[in-house]
C-alpha cells in the first residue's frame, strides 16, 4: 500500500515520461524549422576539406522531376563525368537540400573501382526546394549542379 504524498511507481514513471517530452519538445523548438541556403553551404563546407577552389558549373548531371506529388519519395539521380581511372575519379558525391529540417541529404564516396560515378536513391522532401550535388575529384577540384523540386502532396506542400 502506498502511503499519500508517496509515488507510486505509475506516477513516477508519467513524471518521467512528460519530463524527458518536455525536454525534446524544447530542444526541437530552439532549432531551426528548415535549412536554408547559408545552412546548405555551410554543410558542404564541413564536409568536403582541402579543395582547391570553390565549386564550377559541369560535368555533374543532377536528374529530380520539376514536380513531385509525394514528398516522401522522390527519385534522384547524380552522374558525374569522369573516366574513373587511377589518375581522375570522383572521390565523393555531396547532395544537399534547402528546405528540410537538416541540409545533408546524402554522401557517397567512390574508388575508381566503381567504374561509374552514378548514385540513385529517392529522396525525402518536406516542402518545395533546390537539391545541390557537388562532386570531389580526387584532385582537389569541385563540380556541382542544382534542381529546384516544387512538392506538392505529401510533404508540407507550397
Amino acid at each position: 500500500m502506498t502511503r499519500m504524498g508517496l509515488l507510486n511507481r505509475r506516477s513516477a514513471l508519467l513524471a518521467a515520461t512528460g519530463a524527458a517530452a518536455g525536454a525534446i519538445a524544447a530542444v526541437i523548438a530552439s532549432r531551426n524549422a528548415w535549412a536554408t541556403q547559408d545552412s546548405v553551404k555551410e554543410w558542404l563546407a564541413g564536409q568536403i576539406k582541402g579543395a582547391k577552389d570553390g565549386p564550377k558549373e559541369g560535368k555533374v548531371t543532377l536528374k529530380a522531376p520539376e514536380i513531385a506529388e509525394n514528398g516522401n519519395a522522390v527519385p534522384v539521380t547524380v552522374s558525374v563525368e569522369s573516366e574513373m581511372s587511377e589518375k581522375s575519379y570522383v572521390k565523393a558525391i555531396y547532395v544537399a537540400a534547402d528546405g528540410n529540417p537538416n541540409p545533408g541529404v546524402m554522401i557517397w564516396e567512390l574508388t575508381p573501382l566503381a567504374g561509374k560515378a552514378e548514385v540513385q536513391f529517392r529522396a525525402r522532401l518536406a516542402q518545395t526546394q533546390k537539391l545541390v550535388a557537388v562532386a570531389e575529384m580526387n584532385d582537389g577540384s569541385l563540380f556541382t549542379a542544382s534542381r529546384e523540386v516544387k512538392v506538392t502532396i505529401g510533404g508540407c506542400g507550397g
